[in-house]
């Protein structure tokens, strides 16, 4: 588990930091801290390897802390998020970033561990995965890595975060199965799907993801796909609260 601090106070830093390393020890969860002065570097760092959880300031220098969960949030929708600040004036902007708690500095020991159990669920939980093979080798990608996916010549095409794809000979039917149970993918149509979470619009006949790929929607699902789109976007701007 990577866990980021982000606060330009060095010393509530500090403390906060030594504070979520011991309660990870006391649970049994293995993870490393990793400790940011800004919320630049942190977003710098995060586009590299996704963070599970991160605490930020709100009052900082430069990028405040609001602005950085937002800018978070265009790219990763899974990271945990605890706000941890010296005023109560913002504690409903954290309903639009998916923040999961709203620290008071200064705080204790044990409000920290009230956050933990809070956050219990999502820290615990077994990151998914779907098994392909590709050509000769096992390939496992990550479900919240994968954009979208195409069938082709009877290949499936996984179009992966980062700019990778991932191929593989099994039919579309075969392939969406392996996520039908997740309500983040929507099948546009024949032989193609989204992960809603990757969807920055729906513009009335195509899903338009942040790096502006369009995934076209066959028009007798345009009416489900603009309800899924409106569902999915409740759910990452606010719908699982504080």
């Amino acid at each position: 588990m990577r866990v980021a601090i982000v606060d330009d106070n060095a010393a509530d830093r500090d403390w906060l930091a030594g504070q979520v390393e011991a309660l990870l020890a006391r649970r049994g969860l293995e993870g490393t801290v990793f400790p940011f002065s800004d919320g630049e570097g942190f977003l710098a760092a995060a586009r590299r390897e996704r963070f599970h959880l991160a605490f930020l300031d709100i009052y900082m220098d430069g990028r405040d802390g609001l602005s950085t969960a937002e800018e978070l949030r265009s790219f990763d929708p899974d990271c945990q998020l605890v706000f941890s600040t010296t005023s109560p004036d913002h504690a409903l902007d954290g309903y639009r970033v998916r923040a999961v708690q709203y620290l008071l500095k200064p705080y204790d020991s044990a409000a920290l561990e009230g956050a933990f159990d809070q956050l219990a669920p999502w820290l615990t939980a077994p990151e998914r995965y779907v098994e392909l093979r590709s050509g000769r080798q096992d390939v496992r990608v990550r479900l919240r890595d994968i954009l979208w996916a195409e069938h082709f010549q009877h290949q499936v095409f996984v179009h992966t975060a980062g700019g990778g794809e991932v191929s593989a000979r099994l039919t579309f039917g075969e392939f969406a199965g392996l996520l039908a149970e997740d309500p983040r993918f929507f099948v546009c149509g024949r032989g193609v799907l989204v992960n809603l979470d990757h969807a920055a619009d729906f513009d009335g006949g195509a899903f338009v993801l942040a790096d502006g790929t369009r995934v076209s929607v066959s028009r007798d699902l345009v009416s489900a796909a603009r309800s899924a789109f409106g569902d999915r976007l409740f759910y990452r701007e606010g719908g699982s609260g504080l």
